[in-house]
């Protein structure tokens, strides 16, 4: 299976823009620039798109891992917060953070921990990043 997007860029680094699309059309030529991405302008940037994919990939493969251990949620949320930090000339992603809280009838806090944690070394997302990826998971009333 392979999945695939495009990017469109025009300019220099400082005053350009591009445009983001996905062959699926859910981002059609969504704009990008420098200050969607180092500053608060209008736009996506590719961080905003690594996070949305590990909360994403995360959510699905913790239901999954409960679901091998007999259980079903009810409900999985996902923040995740990607770090861009300078490195040397360019810039690097250094760390992602995730935060899930889910709702899980009859699992105990120390099961969910333990499928939670090895979700967040076994996410398909978590396994290409280089990053470090730290996790909260809070199980849910």
């Amino acid at each position: 299976m392979k999945k695939s997007a495009s990017a469109h860029w025009s300019g220099d680094i400082k005053d350009g823009q591009g445009t983001i699309s996905t062959d699926t059309n859910v981002l059609r030529e969504a704009p990008y620039g420098f200050k969607s991405r180092f500053e608060d302008g209008p736009g996506t940037n590719p961080e905003e798109l690594i996070a949305a994919a590990h909360a994403g990939c995360y959510s699905m493969a913790l239901s999954l891992g409960l679901g091998n251990a007999g259980l079903t949620a009810d409900s999985i949320d996902t923040h995740a917060t990607v770090t861009l930090e300078k490195d040397g000339d360019g810039f690097s992603i250094t760390a992602v953070h995730l935060d899930c809280k889910a709702k899980v009838p009859g699992v105990d806090a120390a099961t969910f921990e333990k499928i939670a944690q090895e979700t967040k070394l076994g996410c398909p997302v978590s396994k290409v990043l280089k990053a470090t990826i730290t996790l909260d998971a809070t199980l849910e009333a």
